[in-house]
């Protein structure tokens, strides 16, 4: 088994993002346009998957409005959540499916560590079996929790906009056609999804100046 690249420092991002200009022209005219792209780690563990379950399907200043309420209430301990009751977790602003996937991830027994010591597609795989975390939240944890530089969230649909908006499709790809495009930014996907990130935030902040 080949050892998961781990992207650690900007240094890491930079030759991902260098490795990338010289195979594809189109993402090299992005990093032209965007510069860097950001490094974006995190640290892992129960707290990092609290907060992407908190940012599924509600705005970022939400998530954050929420995730800081969870964590003032000493709900980033997965002990605390399992001694809660739901009121005190919905009183933090969570639905009751968000506090039902809250207690399931506390009550998992996950090893964070060794986890982080897991292939890419056995990460997803663990995480993805419990209540309330699919795909696309299993892989950013593997790309910004656990900085593997080839993991891919194909489904996010900022990139699959971006990827439309790079490469002049006819329409926004879906998630099996973007995996697929992603193929060729092997092993270095991750760092292309930061470059889509900000290039897609860029384009969309142009299409706001009148």
């Amino acid at each position: 088994m080949t050892e998961a690249r781990i992207i650690q420092t900007e240094a890491c991002v930079a030759e991902g993002a260098a490795w990338l200009a010289a195979a594809d022209p189109r993402l090299a005219a992005a990093l032209a346009v965007t510069g860097p792209p950001p490094l974006r780690r995190r640290a892992g563990g129960f707290a990092a998957l609290v907060d992407a379950i908190v940012s599924q399907q509600v705005s970022v200043a939400s998530a954050r409005a929420i995730g800081g309420r969870l964590a003032a209430a000493g709900f980033d301990d997965p002990l605390r959540v399992l001694a809660a009751d739901e009121d005190e977790l919905r009183g933090c602003g969570l639905s009751r499916p968000k506090v039902r996937f809250l207690r399931a991830l506390a009550g998992a027994g996950i090893d964070y560590a060794a986890l982080a010591g897991l292939p890419d597609d056995e990460v997803v795989a663990r995480l993805t079996a419990l209540p309330g975390i699919g795909r696309w939240t299993a892989e950013i944890y593997a790309m910004f929790a656990l900085g593997r530089a080839d993991a891919f969230a194909a489904g996010d649909l900022a990139l699959q906009e971006a990827a439309r908006m790079l490469y002049g499709l006819p329409a926004r790809p879906g998630e099996r056609e973007l995996r697929a495009l992603a193929e060729a930014w092997r092993p270095w996907r991750a760092v292309a999804a930061r470059l889509l990130w900000a290039y897609y935030r860029l384009e969309k902040g142009r299409e706001g100046v009148s």
